[in-house]
């Protein structure tokens, strides 16, 4: 081994020796004595960065100290309060808004459906007329009358309600009048005869039902016709 490469070994096994001989210095940081588990007092321990002059560790002005959150102040309590309020009306807008979209959703749905189906048992009437004159003829007998039946079980299952009945009283909303006359033993105008029945799906009218109306007689008419039958014939001149 050279002389310089012995020199270079003995100075660093000197300075090993002289970083192994210094004294190290252990600082506790923790605000929690970890023998008796109470909180250390600020300040108790050495300072951030030792003897070695550090940054203080003293506050500066208008700033929480270390590990303390800032309080807030009242503006800012106030505005965030206020953002809350704006928050949950906005919420409650919105959650209005969709409940009245599902109403209208299904309202229009149903609407849909009645039309629909309205559309189709309107086809259907002429079908349930001939059943209707083959039951007053007596011919609605063997099979006929059980396919008869089980059409007239469905069109009444999706909500077809037949009407019109002699005595009724005339309704121009779901009456059609094709005939008029007077009466003396009615006292409003009376459906007297059903020449066609009507059918309503609900409240809608599929086909309104026709039929022969009957009006009160006027009292002069009647008083005219009363004279009249009371009236004795003048007797005839002797000859």
């Amino acid at each position: 081994m050279t002389t310089p490469d012995r020199e270079r070994q003995q100075r660093e096994q000197a300075q090993r020796n002289e970083y192994e001989d210094e004294p190290r210095v252990i600082r506790d940081k923790r605000r929690i004595d970890p023998v008796t588990g109470a909180v250390r007092p600020q300040g108790s321990g050495p300072a951030p960065g030792g003897a070695g002059g550090g940054p203080s560790a003293v506050p500066e002005p208008g700033r929480a100290p270390a590990g303390e959150a800032a309080a807030p102040d009242a503006t800012e309590v106030e505005s965030l309060r206020t953002q809350v309020a704006e928050r949950t009306v906005d919420l409650q807008r919105v959650q209005a808004e969709y409940a009245n979209y599902r109403k209208r959703v299904e309202r229009d749905r149903e609407a849909v459906r009645d039309l629909a189906v309205a559309g189709v048992l309107g086809e259907m009437l002429s079908v349930l007329d001939d059943i209707g004159r083959a039951r007053e003829h007596g011919e609605l007998e063997g099979g006929f009358k059980s396919v008869a039946e089980s059409l007239e079980a469905v069109v009444a299952k999706l909500g077809l309600e037949r009407y019109g009945e002699p005595g009724e009283v005339f309704d121009p909303n779901v009456h059609e009048a094709l005939m008029h006359a007077g009466a003396a033993d009615v006292t409003e105008p009376t459906c007297v005869q059903v020449m066609q029945p009507g059918y309503r799906l609900g409240e809608r009218v599929i086909r309104p039902a026709r039929v022969a109306v009957a009006e009160p007689a006027d009292p002069s008419d009647r008083a005219v016709s009363s004279q009249a039958g009371d009236a004795e014939p003048s007797p005839r001149p002797e000859e």
